[in-house]
């Protein structure tokens, strides 16, 4: 009973985390799934986020223009990423580590050379705070968090209807195909790269704010949870989500479904040191399941076809 009942008081909590991570996994959508490009610097832009965002309200800002210019601290993150690897011809995961490198200095220098800054809700006018998730009031992070996810998704939804956002999914699809019809596909990397990270720093800038403190290792494994949050969304949602909407809402789902089965592991005992081990192993589990599933369980004539067209390749 003890059980049920500390699972049921966590549950406000993991969905508001799920909810905030959701964004920072669609951003990781963006580069992962519909660019084809692996991005490291999610891991330095979420930290940039939060630390933009908890230096401007401590400096008396509105928490809305702390938002946006945290989501544009992080677009620039992405834009560095995309030209190291459109002009300087750095491969894009390796471009997206050293700026993930740099940014861990960049976001010292603006939390004032500390490694934290503490944010309270006493004190600033917050949008959101972890210590009314599980109150029945208007102060309840939850609905606003669902605003922003769903304004996020209509957004995204509304871009990638666009010729331009057409022009982007046509170079994560195949990059030679949309040269020979014109498309500048160096453009499109670094705008897909910017938009990605603008997100991920968006994602930072909430959770900094629902926290209550922004910390310049706070994005560290990022990366890991997004693809989880992809990863599980596509394989439990992709059967019935085809719109390009839905397939979004799943990665927020598959967010939330994540920490809800992180939360539920921790109530049962689990030692919180191992939380990183768990992750990757969530991610590398559900990466390998498409696998097996061909491999093993596939009807008899897949599997036939599937190894005639390995002898002719």
């Amino acid at each position: 009973m003890d059980f049920l009942t500390s699972l049921l008081n966590s549950m406000p909590g993991a969905a508001a985390q799920g909810l905030i991570w959701g964004i920072m996994a669609i951003g990781v959508y963006i580069t992962f799934r519909i660019l084809d490009v692996a991005d490291l610097t999610v891991d330095g832009s979420l930290a940039t986020g939060g630390a933009v965002c908890v230096m401007l309200i401590r400096g008396g800002f509105n928490p809305w223009i702390a938002l946006l210019c945290a989501m544009l601290a992080g677009m620039l993150a992405g834009l560095v990423t995309g030209l190291f690897h459109t002009k300087c011809g750095i491969p894009a995961i390796l471009a997206g580590i050293l700026t993930q490198l740099a940014l861990y200095s960049i976001n010292l220098r603006i939390m004032d050379s500390k490694a934290n800054q503490a944010l309270s809700v006493d004190k600033y006018p917050l949008l959101l705070s972890q210590r009314y998730v599980r109150e029945l009031s208007m102060n309840n992070p939850l609905p606003l968090l669902l605003l922003f996810t769903a304004a996020v998704i209509a957004i995204l939804y509304w871009f990638f209807g666009t010729e331009l956002g057409c022009s982007l999914r046509a170079t994560g699809a195949n990059q030679h195909m949309a040269r020979a019809q014109g498309i500048n596909t160096s453009f499109n990397v670094v705008l897909g790269l910017a938009v990605s990270n603008g997100l991920v720093a968006l994602s930072g800038a909430l959770l900094s704010q629902y926290q209550g403190f922004a910390d310049v290792s706070m994005g560290r494994g990022a990366i890991v949870i997004g693809l989880a949050a992809v990863i599980i969304g596509e394989a439990l949602f992709s059967r019935i989500f085809h719109n390009f909407a839905l397939k979004l809402v799943s990665v927020s789902l598959g967010a939330i479904i994540y920490y809800i089965v992180i939360q539920l592991v921790l109530t049962l005992g689990f030692d919180a040191n191992l939380l990183k081990l768990l992750s990757a192993s969530v991610v590398a589990v559900f990466l390998a399941v498409p696998y097996w599933k061909s491999k093993y369980f596939a009807k008899p004539a897949a599997k036939k076809a599937q190894k005639e067209d390995a002898k002719n390749a």
